[in-house]
């Protein structure tokens, strides 16, 4: 959590659950019994929020155990839903209820699926309508995931279809399609965290981030918002300095000598460089006008 805190992060996620309240111990045994070994107390829950938000941090957490709620909703700044429970109802219509911001993850799911659990989440809480209040991840629910299953043109999809904010929660190893997301226009990036990868098998460590990673991720999101740049066109200041907005557009001129009288024709004028005298786009508004005195090939008009 100390490394975490010191990645320069915005938001740290953790999971709260006990083994029972999220899998069936008749159904599925085994993966009860991996759950509760990885159980936290709350009183550990509760230090390591205080860790997080006494360092200026948000806390979020994916709350799977909706009775945590009323011990936990006062350090609590972002609400997770993760895939797996984007169709659990019941922890959703609980989650919504406390009426703080909320991100869903759309792994496993139909895009009907997602249109319904979002449409399920305003209607218990209308405040959910306001995109600062909800979130939609795209996701894809296996680690690690190869390049060509993050689907990152969900992205797109996802703009159109919600007035919301949208972002991105990799299974991808290494940081190449968090910065590609991003520079596709996600405004909220997931991921996991470890201390290291070295001589550890568990999967989860293979789709993680180190201390270094969220750095270089973090100076390549600098960098594509330097790229970005400004949404209106008009020429730049570089631009004009260096006198390019004259020097590589085009004027009108003779392409052979003419004497006063002619007529201008597709036959005596070209277009050049610079942009002296007649602007390229007066080109076919002068022809047919007689010109008034002489001109030189090539000389401005």
């Amino acid at each position: 959590t100390r490394l975490a805190i010191d990645s320069d992060v915005d938001v740290i996620k953790f999971q709260i659950y006990s083994g029972d309240t999220l899998v069936s111990k008749l159904e599925s045994p085994l993966r009860n019994k991996h759950f509760k070994k990885f159980e936290l107390s709350k009183s550990q829950h509760i230090y390591l929020a205080e860790m997080v938000k006494e360092s200026g941090i948000k806390y979020s957490s994916s709350v799977w155990n909706p009775q945590a709620l009323k011990w936990l909703d006062k350090y609590i700044d972002i609400y997770k839903i993760g895939s797996g429970d984007l169709t659990a109802y019941p922890v959703l219509k609980e989650t919504a209820k406390t009426g703080k911001p909320l991100i869903i993850s759309s792994g496993l799911s139909f895009e009907s699926e997602v249109v319904d659990t979002v449409k399920f989440i305003q209607d218990c809480n209308s405040i959910y309508f306001d995109k600062d209040y909800l979130g939609v991840l795209q996701c894809t629910s296996m680690y690690p995931i190869p390049s060509d299953d993050a689907n990152l043109v969900v992205l797109n999809r996802f703009s159109e279809i919600f007035d919301l904010t949208i972002g991105y929660s990799d299974h991808t190893e290494g940081i190449k399609a968090l910065q590609y997301a991003y520079a596709m226009g996600a405004k909220i990036l997931e991921f996991h965290f470890t201390d290291s990868r070295i001589n550890k098998d568990f999967r989860d460590h293979r789709v993680s981030l180190t201390k270094s990673e969220i750095y270089e991720l973090i100076d390549e999101i600098k960098l594509i918002n330097s790229l970005k740049g400004n949404y209106k066109k008009k020429p730049l200041k570089i631009e004009k300095d260096n006198g390019h907005h004259l020097s590589f557009r085009r004027a009108v001129y003779p392409s052979r000598n003419i004497k006063k009288g002619e007529i201008l024709t597709h036959e005596n004028l070209t277009v050049l460089r610079p942009l002296s005298g007649i602007d390229a786009r007066s080109y076919f508004d002068i022809l047919g006008k007689k010109v008034l005195r002489d001109f030189k090939t090539h000389e401005k008009m």
